[in-house]
């Protein structure tokens, strides 16, 4: 953990879940990263069906984190609106429209297999 919040991941992550949930994100994927990323913990994909969904559902986890004291390393795509990826340090969040998603496929390319 960074150390720069009280949060640990998993109540970060499950924050980033109720934040997509409440703004109607579809499929949305936990994935455990631990071992297979450097970079972060957890990831978690979802998908909105506008580029304005997408870039309402990354305004929500955002505002959500800064509540919790968790302001994001980094956030990428906010103009397209295409694929926005949130780097909460921790765990990264990728909301993206679903062709674009289905093209990049990053469940399959984490190769997690994610029990539902």
């Amino acid at each position: 953990m960074s150390g720069e919040h009280s949060l640990t991941t998993q109540q970060l992550c499950d924050l980033v879940v109720a934040a997509l949930e409440e703004l109607k994100a579809r499929e949305i994927k936990v994935m455990d990263v631990r071992g297979k990323s450097s970079i972060t913990d957890m990831m978690v994909v979802a998908s909105g069906t506008s580029d304005r969904q997408v870039r309402a559902l990354a305004d929500s986890v955002i505002e959500k984190a800064k509540r919790h004291d968790v302001t994001p390393l980094g956030v990428e795509g906010q103009q397209a609106g295409e694929w926005i990826v949130v780097d909460l340090v921790d765990v990264v969040v990728h909301i993206m429209l679903p062709q674009v998603r289905d093209f990049y496929n990053l469940e399959k390319l984490w190769d997690i297999n994610t029990p539902e």
